[in-house]
């Protein structure tokens, strides 16, 4: 969280797009972000889109119901299919600054289709950030009743993607500032 922050503070996006809503705190975490960026003169309007196969009511509720959600908007469906990627670009297309953060199925298809699909509205400069990528680091059968594992992650997904992006780099700074993170060379700055 405190590297995310950082980040939005830094490349103050106007746009920030994440795949994976659960019960929403991260919506309610990066629009607070973008807010004090409006109230401090350095964005005039940001907004969060939030993208989730399934927003559940009492979830839907809550985060209606929150001072942020001014600044959010949910689409409800799979982040992986088409008709969404049309959906996410055309939203997008008013934006100019554009941070993704994938945070969904941890499974390498899912998160290699996510880099495909939403990698190119990540703005120069700005990042994509890669969560679970600490997957690939631990043991093997880690993660019980899961479709992911060691071998089969959003890492292997990234380290796939960046053979055929170089547009993309792995931050590690930001790796080397952090002491502890589930998302270790998932930070992917866009540099062309």
């Amino acid at each position: 969280m405190i590297a995310t922050q950082e980040l939005i503070w830094k490349t103050k996006p106007d746009l920030i797009i994440e795949t994976g809503i659960a019960h929403g705190g991260s919506l309610i975490f990066s629009a607070s972000i973008l807010m004090m960026l409006e109230t401090c003169g350095l964005i005039k309007k940001g907004k969060v889109l939030g993208i989730d196969i399934d927003i559940r009511n009492h979830n839907k509720k809550l985060i209606k119901s929150h001072p942020m959600y001014k600044k959010i908007t949910m689409f409800e469906g799979s982040s992986t299919s088409s008709r969404m990627a049309d959906k996410v670009k055309k939203f997008a297309s008013r934006s100019k600054n554009i941070m993704l953060i994938l945070d969904s199925n941890h499974t390498h298809d899912h998160v290699f289709n996510e880099l495909e699909l939403y990698g190119s509205l990540v703005s120069k400069n700005n990042y994509c950030i890669v969560f679970d990528t600490i997957i690939e680091y631990m043991p093997k059968n880690s993660f019980p009743n899961r479709p992911w594992d060691k071998g089969n992650n959003p890492k292997t997904a990234v380290d796939k993607y960046l053979r055929h992006h170089p547009e993309f780099i792995v931050d590690r700074d930001i790796d080397n500032q952090l002491l502890i993170t589930n998302a270790p060379n998932g930070y992917l700055k866009k540099i062309k």
